[in-house]
């Protein structure tokens, strides 16, 4: 109902702006056949031109010449006396304004002239009043048909895609996220549709990783907080300090872990947010990752640095990609069983960072989410170990500000091994 009314409200307005168009046509056509009506320009001057010349010749010799005039100009010409006049004219009427007087009747016209004794007149006519032809008239129409078509087939698929607009939007308005417009038929409001359906998406992605993160974060503050009670109360009760002590302190590692994770939602929730100020430089990595090994070093934890080459360059923030490498030698640590390889590599375009472990590995299932945010494999990412899930998805938001990407393999050492790939070039 709604696309019939939009569609026959813009039809019948075009329609109205060309019937108007017709209309303000014919008033100037008429004004335009009353002006002529009015002077006969052509006319007038063969009555003139033929008074001029009577005068050379004797009275009775008039009608001959008017003869010769008629086949001459193809034209009914005649003198008559005046007193016939009204024969030829009823209710005729002499303009005094003007030396002819023009007669007109139903779609002719005849015109008369005094002669130059004032005895006679000169006339011309009948004659087809001038009126507009029939075949112009018939080819207007068929191109105001024609328009009318026209208008009708542009028009129809813009109306339907638009009338789906206006239902997708209401729809979206009262809380269907997921709702999306299907393919156009306009090519005018086809970039509407695309442009709309990419908002959709982009909102509904959001409403749902906003809904993801208040669930896990939730779950998260959760545990802590319930451990943090259970010991309260048992510090309410504890007769000795050895049991006070103990439980205090599960309490403050319950309130560093809490800390911690505040910390890190701060960092991620900085990061989704929006695209931080990129800051591209040309940068020495393999420098770069040397340094973070070293900061990383140990006794209890064996870094191997594998890469032979001793510059690698390319165009990136060095403060997002240390951070990036950070968090994943801080993974390896955490997960890896004490041996940890790094490397730097040229591959094609590409400056490729690889951190590998001896740890369990990553679950093949879990591979394709590891890089969301909360995102932790009990067997091998246990709750044990520390972390909440958010390490990786930073990696992952670094990454792709970079335009490039990070990947997840199994490695040789039969832990994880992960892949950083930057551009060297910035496009």
């Amino acid at each position: 109902m709604q696309l019939g009314r939009s569609f026959f409200s813009l039809y019948f307005f075009i329609v109205v702006c060309f019937a108007a168009s017709n209309w303000l046509l014919d008033q100037y056509w008429s004004f335009n056949v009353k002006q002529n009506v009015e002077s006969y320009t052509g006319y007038k001057t063969v009555l003139r031109a033929l008074n001029e010349r009577l005068i050379d010749f004797p009275q009775e010799e008039w009608s001959t010449r008017m003869e010769s005039a008629t086949e001459r100009f193809n034209l009914p010409l005649k003198v008559i006396p005046k007193e016939n006049a009204e024969a030829i004219a009823p209710g005729f009427k002499v303009d005094n304004s003007s030396d002819i007087t023009v007669y007109n009747k139903d779609t002719y016209i005849t015109l008369f002239m005094p002669t130059a004794d004032g005895s006679s007149y000169l006339v011309l006519g009948a004659v087809e009043s001038p009126t507009r032809p029939r075949i112009e008239t018939l080819y207007r129409t068929m191109i105001m048909v024609l328009l009318g078509i026209g208008v009708f087939v542009w028009i129809w698929p813009i109306s339907k895609d638009l009338d789906k607009l206006n239902k997708s939007a209401k729809e979206f308005a009262q809380g269907d996220f997921k709702t999306k417009v299907d393919k156009g038929s306009s090519v005018i409001v086809k970039p509407m549709l695309d442009t709309f359906n990419m908002m959709s998406g982009r909102i509904n992605s959001l409403i749902e990783a906003h809904k993801e993160l208040t669930n896990a974060v939730s779950h998260e503050l959760r545990t802590p907080l319930a451990r943090s009670k259970f010991a309260l109360q048992v510090l309410r009760g504890a007769q000795d300090d050895e049991t006070r002590q103990r439980y205090i302190d599960k309490i403050a590692t319950d309130v560093d872990e809490l800390e911690s994770l505040v910390n890190e939602l701060l960092v991620y929730a900085a990061f989704e947010s929006e695209q931080p100020n990129i800051s591209f430089a040309n940068v020495d990595v393999k420098t770069l990752v040397d340094k973070q090994v070293s900061g990383f070093s140990n006794e209890t934890v064996n870094i191997n640095c594998l890469s032979k080459l001793k510059t690698l360059n390319c165009d990136c923030d060095a403060h997002f990609i240390n951070r990036a490498v950070s968090n994943l030698l801080t993974n390896a640590i955490k997960y890896g069983d004490g041996i940890i390889n790094v490397s730097v590599a040229k591959v094609a375009t590409n400056a490729e960072i690889i951190v590998e472990d001896n740890g369990q590995g990553v679950d093949d299932n879990f591979k394709e989410i590891i890089f969301n945010a909360f995102s932790r494999f009990d067997e091998s990412r246990g709750k044990d170990t520390g972390g909440f899930g958010l390490g990786l998805a930073i990696v992952s938001k670094i990454m792709l500000w970079h335009n490039g990407s990070v990947a997840v393999e199994d490695s040789s050492l039969g832990g994880a091994k992960f892949i950083l790939k930057l551009p060297i070039k910035h496009q």
